[in-house]
């Protein structure tokens, strides 16, 4: 047997990491800019992140959620304590997809409705739902094209509204920062308009923080730039720095009942570890303010240095599009400079470190960057 050939492979084979560092079989070393897709919040191999999960499995590693699990509880305390949303209650599940899936299911659940509106360049994931509120056909199967949904264009509240205008939608999703479409940030004033929509023809709102959440943009959640109050959050990404965990926040306006949500992975003893972990060290090291202080200084200086390009984000998660495609570029800044960057489509260059990055490394990539040019 052989695995099922659907990723176009670099020549790399990583064996080993270390806060923002790769090292390869060869023994290179490589500055990790992209996080593995966002996934890494506190740094690779934090040294109190193992341990959190290495007591938990010497305890116990899982059983199913028909048995109380303290952990779950203490999560959900302790994420709304660092997120602000003390007010919401926490389902958990397995990853971003399945956290959309969920929400998507509860707007549908509560409202009785089954259209859903989302906004071009946007992307939420690859299950059933969430992959037929994307904005990419090729990852729509004839399946998924059951769903109903709109896809419209970004800032435009008069489209919202004739659309919510047919009582119809059960929900509006929007990333709070759009990331596989180009690290593109909604208006402010967009998703506060959007709330109040919402809140009109009584239709849910879901903000999906899966990859701009968990402290990315300097914010704990990129929405809280704006004065809007989501009925759903879902996140996933950064929340287990590697281990396989997602949420969905839920306003505690809405009423659940048994066997509404279910998951047999979510929520279990290691996930729970690592989740916790992950916010221990967000505390103590300050990343969400380091988050914001190291990605300012490098969008003030990749203005300064990077011409003919357009620099886009907020915090630790920040686009450069050019005028032309990138593949060389980066390759070259992989396989010469020794630096991991992302891309959204053909043009932009993604970057989503992990929230240790400090400025001296920074600095190197924008060295490295403008050589490069």
């Amino acid at each position: 047997m052989k695995l099922f050939d659907v990723y176009p492979l670099f020549d790399i084979e990583p064996v080993k990491a270390e806060g923002c560092y790769i090292w390869d079989k060869e023994g290179n070393k490589y500055l990790d800019l992209y996080g593995g897709h966002a996934v890494i919040s506190i740094g690779h191999s934090h040294p109190h992140y193992i341990k959190r999960i290495s007591d938990q499995l010497n305890n116990i590693g899982f059983y199913s959620n028909s048995v109380q699990n303290q952990m779950q509880k203490e999560l959900a305390q302790k994420l709304g304590e660092m997120s602000g949303l003390e007010d919401y209650d926490l389902f958990l599940c397995n990853s971003g997809a399945e956290a959309n899936e969920n929400a998507l299911k509860l707007a549908s659940f509560t409202t009785g409705k089954t259209r859903v509106i989302s906004f071009k360049k946007g992307f939420h994931g690859r299950t059933s739902a969430a992959v037929a509120i994307t904005d990419n056909p090729k990852i729509v199967a004839p399946i998924n094209s059951k769903h109903e949904s709109s896809i419209l264009e970004l800032n435009n509240l008069d489209a919202v509204e004739t659309e919510l205008k047919k009582d119809d939608v059960c929900a509006v999703i929007i990333e709070g920062i759009q990331g596989i479409g180009g690290i593109i940030v909604p208006d402010a004033s967009f998703l506060e308009g959007l709330g109040e929509l919402c809140k009109k023809y009584k239709a849910i709102l879901i903000l999906d923080e899966i990859q701009s959440g968990y402290g990315r943009s300097g914010k704990f959640f990129a929405f809280q730039y704006s004065n809007v109050k989501p009925d759903i959050v879902t996140t996933a990404k950064g929340m287990g720095n590697g281990f396989p965990i997602g949420g969905v926040l839920i306003s505690n306006e809405f009423k659940p009942w048994f066997g509404m949500l279910g998951t047999t992975f979510g929520g279990n003893y290691l996930a729970c570890a690592a989740a916790l972990a992950v916010l221990e060290v967000m505390e103590k090291e300050s990343l969400v303010e380091n988050s914001r202080v190291v990605g300012n200084n490098i969008i003030k200086k990749l203005n300064q240095n990077i011409k003919n390009c357009e620099i886009r984000g907020l915090g630790l998660m920040i686009g450069i599009e050019f005028d032309t495609p990138i593949a060389d570029l980066r390759k070259k800044l992989l396989f010469e400079d020794k630096i991991f960057t992302g891309v959204s489509g053909a043009n932009t260059i993604r970057i989503l470190p992990p929230l240790s990055l400090n400025v001296e490394q920074s600095d190197f990539f924008i060295q490295k960057l403008s050589e490069s040019l």
